[in-house]
């Protein structure tokens, strides 16, 4: 595949553009064009390229000159789906953290169907919501519900509800069996369909909620509306967002409001306190990426180093090492029972390096915020906000994307889910909550965070 030069080494080890369906045979690119047509009036000459779980092909999106080819002013994602394979593809330049959970519970909800439907044609659709631009940031707070509409090429899922219509209707009245053109309508339908009173032709759970999410626009945001004290994260300077519904809107540089809101609305917890977690394990590996982070800054060769020659590096550039490395090797001394307790607060560096989210339904929302207030923490960088990753990786030194795209290779490639288990924890629902709470879990580890303005 091909992709930007200075990313071709993520590209080579599967880190980007990773896990994507390959349309290699003429007859699924032709399905593909008449989805295209159909949807944006567009159509490709490639014959041979790579879709994501929403259809969107980077190949096509170079030959056409248009990265929003399937998504429209970002805000209306369009879909084409050539199998049911692509359930478990990455979605590629998302606007909305929701989008791409949305496919895939409405690909794994309608799984068989879908499957029947893509043997014979393409199945194209439209995660619709209630706005068409995004012109002001408060228009985002008009997007509550995601509806689906989606048929194939040939109008199959349409043409079937029409026929159980037509069944229906056959069935109710009394003299239809003397009614020639409902008959023969009736027939000409079955012959595309087949019988859909044996094998009905419909999609179910084409509505979803989007209730707390993250979109690209305007910079980034993140909106949490269903919290018992909403608010608004802005990336970028929140005065350029207009008047916004939620009480609170809070800039990322904003760090103890940030920490406030995440503490009253209880989303975080300290690594060191989560349950099933090795936390002096996590905390070494933070340690090492920041020390990674300076060598490579200053031209040293960080490429198959093992732990003891990160310690020596640590020791050649202990002076250029910022304070988050200070304030987390004083937390693992402390992990590993060899220190006192380090008071780490909002406004310290390491802050919010040492948290992960709760279980809860948004943990992947917050633990992608936690990532980008953590930004040398690479790996969970990668996993939980990609985009952000790709964006930073082309501003490294060499040595960094080398020493970087080989620790992932090597040590999350081969077992992501095992990572993200032993990082976040398991993807289970949440078991009921103990009836009493130790005082570290109640005001967290460094005491209670007050707001500040």
């Amino acid at each position: 595949m091909r992709g930007p030069l200075h990313m071709m080494r993520l590209i080579q080890k599967g880190l980007m553009f990773g896990n994507l369906f390959h349309v290699s045979s003429p007859a699924l690119a032709e399905r593909y064009n008449r989805a295209l047509k159909s949807l944006t009036g567009k159509t490709t000459s490639l014959t041979d390229f790579h879709i994501d779980i929403s259809g969107f092909a980077p190949e096509v999106a170079q030959e056409l000159g248009d990265d929003l080819y399937l998504n429209p002013n970002g805000c209306n994602r369009q879909f084409i789906l050539l199998s049911t394979e692509q359930k478990t593809a990455p979605l590629l330049d998302a606007k909305f953290s929701t989008a791409r959970g949305i496919l895939r519970q409405f690909i794994e909800e309608n799984e068989a169907q879908l499957f029947a439907l893509t043997a014979r044609d393409a199945v194209a659709g439209e995660l619709v919501n209630s706005i068409y631009t995004v012109g002001k940031a408060a228009h985002l707070f008009d997007i509550r519900k995601i509806t689906i509409e989606a048929d194939t090429t040939g109008g199959h899922v349409a043409e079937a509800e029409k026929l159980s219509t037509m069944i229906d209707e056959f069935r109710s009245r009394d003299d239809a069996w003397w009614d020639d053109v409902l008959i023969a309508d009736m027939i000409t339908l079955a012959k595309k369909t087949g019988d859909v009173t044996r094998a009905p032709i419909t999609l179910k759970h084409t509505e979803f909620e989007q209730g707390n999410f993250w979109t690209s626009h305007f910079g980034g945001l993140y909106i949490f509306r269903d919290v018992e004290d909403p608010a608004t994260l802005s990336v970028g300077p929140k005065d350029d967002l207009g008047k916004l519904p939620t009480k609170l809107v809070i800039e990322l540089e904003e760090r103890n409001k940030v920490a406030a809101f995440l503490d009253e609305n209880d989303l975080v917890e300290p690594i060191v306190k989560a349950k099933g977690v090795n936390a002096a394990a996590i905390l070494r590996q933070k340690l090492d990426f920041i020390i990674v982070d300076v060598a490579a800054s200053m031209e040293a060769d960080v490429t198959g180093l093992r732990r003891s020659d990160l310690r020596k590096l640590a020791r050649r550039y202990a002076n250029k090492l910022p304070d988050e490395f200070h304030q987390l090797n004083d937390l693992l001394r402390w992990a590993e029972g060899g220190g006192g307790w380090p008071r780490i607060t909002s406004k310290d560096p390491a802050y919010f390096y040492t948290l992960r989210a709760r279980p809860h339904a948004d943990r992947d929302l917050v633990n992608q915020l936690l990532a980008e207030l953590a930004p040398l923490d690479v790996r969970q960088l990668f996993i939980c906000h990609k985009q952000l990753f790709y964006e930073r990786y082309a501003t490294w030194p060499e040595e960094k994307k080398e020493f970087v795209a080989n620790f992932l290779e090597r040590e999350y490639q081969v077992d992501k889910a095992g990572t993200r288990e032993a990082l976040f924890g398991a993807e289970e629902a949440m078991a009921p909550p103990e009836p009493e709470r130790d005082i570290v879990d109640v005001v967290g580890p460094w005491g209670v965070v007050r707001r500040r303005g």
